[in-house]
């Protein structure tokens, strides 16, 4: 028997699991993820046509990887907008952008960016070697500094 829409509920415990992510080069992203991360290898599989990873830490999965895009990442068309990681302080958020610089991401802003004029909450946004937009951010710690997007929310326009 199925339940009525109108007499569900929503679940009460709601987070999200991990993320998968197609990528052109397996070895590449894994090595970028597992540095930058510090995300551990949980299994892999390297068949030819069936290449992938799951990464974790602390238990849980946390990014998937799957060897089966011809090319980079499209912002142009539906589907993901950005990834965004949340660590506890700006500190963790620029040593984060030092280990970027050190394997040579492309950034969109140059340094910590708040999230809107004002806001303490602020990060960096960069991609990955495939183009996919991602973000560290702190949840406070940004006070006074830039803000791109004005009040718009800078993590939605980049």
């Amino acid at each position: 028997m199925t339940t009525p829409l109108a007499e569900t509920t929503p679940p009460a415990t709601l987070r999200t699991g991990h993320v998968g992510l197609n990528v052109t080069d397996l070895e590449r992203s894994t090595a970028f993820y597992t540095r930058l991360l510090g995300l551990t290898v949980r299994a892999e599989g390297k068949e030819d046509d069936r290449r992938w990873a799951l990464l974790g830490r602390d238990e849980r999965l946390v990014v998937t990887l799957w060897q089966q895009s011809g090319e980079p990442f499209s912002p142009s068309t539906a589907g993901l907008h950005h990834l965004s990681f949340e660590v506890g302080s700006i500190d963790e958020v620029t040593a984060a952008e030092a280990v970027l610089r050190e394997l040579g991401a492309a950034f969109v802003h140059d340094g910590v960016v708040a999230h809107g004029e004002g806001g303490a909450s602020g990060g960096i946004f960069f991609t990955d070697p495939d183009g996919i937009r991602l973000e560290i951010y702190a949840p406070t710690g940004a006070e006074g500094a830039p803000a791109p997007s004005g009040a718009a929310p800078t993590c939605g326009f980049f």
